[in-house]
């Protein structure tokens, strides 16, 4: 094979995933009929929202005398608020997310990848700026900056077994999505949020869990091993930890709620063998919450 032959094939097997997680998260997106992200608020803009009844302390300019003359009220006409807001996010790209506990289900990774670049979509499709929490991919609108993303997180990961949420790049007062399993140690989310609401900064946790990981259904002889080899735990009696584990999962969640309250965030876990939409759904609603 020729040098420009082998560097094609090279550069079409890296950009496989960029095309097939963009046609599935805008397929995700299109599922998700809510109208404009964000802007549906009275405020200072061009285009025509609503007629509301005037209401006292409004000034008269801002009546619209063609409409309060078909009924007996006068009519105040609203414009809607354009201002554009900044949108961060975080994928988790360790190797945790790379887990899949059947070959039908898509790994966490690819669930998260997946949810991401749909919520971007529809943000950027609704007036938004969109970038990374990391300095790689600072805020900002249009197509061009969703091919971007859709590169950036069609990366490779992390070759650690947790990760960490990354908070530097930040802006302040804006809003941000942090998507991983949240099964690492949860003090580097604690100082992310607090470095987030030092910044005016509010948004949303989501937890992508695998089903077997939500379940515990393991018995008997099993040996349990972390995606990387580092960690490995062999137990001739895994249903007996079964208890143990789900409690301490529902710590896990329960601190992860409190850390959400705490800094103004919103939390929710979703499992690969649910709907996609629903998640969606509720990351769409959860962005309008932190206004």
């Amino acid at each position: 094979m020729s040098q420009a032959a082998d560097l094609r094939a090279r550069a079409e097997d890296q950009a496989s995933p960029f095309p097939s997680l963009l046609v599935g998260a805008e397929h995700l997106a299109a599922t998700v009929m809510l109208g404009d992200h964000g802007r549906r608020r009275a405020g200072m803009g061009d285009e025509f929202w609503q007629y509301r009844p005037i209401h006292a302390g409004d000034e008269a300019r801002f009546v619209d005398w063609r409409r309060s003359a078909k009924s007996d009220t006068q009519f105040v006409r609203e414009k809607e608020w354009q201002i554009a807001q900044s949108v961060l996010l975080w994928v988790d790209s360790a190797a945790a997310m790379g887990f899949s506990s059947d070959k039908n289900l898509p790994t966490k990774g690819e669930r998260a990848r997946l949810l991401a670049m749909a919520i971007t979509i529809l943000m950027l499709r609704g007036g938004e700026r969109v970038g990374l929490t990391a300095f790689d991919a600072p805020p900002r609108s249009g197509e061009p900056q969703l091919m971007r993303l859709a590169n950036l997180l069609s990366d490779e990961g992390s070759d650690a077994d947790y990760g960490e949420p990354e908070a530097r790049g930040m802006v302040p007062n804006s809003r941000a999505v942090f998507i991983s399993d949240f099964m690492g140690d949860l003090t580097k989310v604690e100082a992310a949020l607090a470095k987030a609401a030092d910044r005016g900064v509010k948004g949303a946790l989501l937890q992508i869990l695998d089903p077997q990981e939500e379940a515990f259904p393991f018995d008997g002889r099993t040996v349990f091993e972390s995606m990387t080899g580092a960690v490995r735990h062999e137990t001739l009696k895994a249903g007996d930890l079964r208890d143990r584990y789900l409690d301490r999962l529902a710590e896990r969640k329960d601190r992860l709620q409190a850390i959400a309250r705490a800094t103004g965030w919103q939390f929710h876990t979703h499992h690969t063998g649910d709907s996609a939409q629903a998640a969606l759904l509720w990351l769409y609603t959860a962005m309008e919450r932190v206004h």
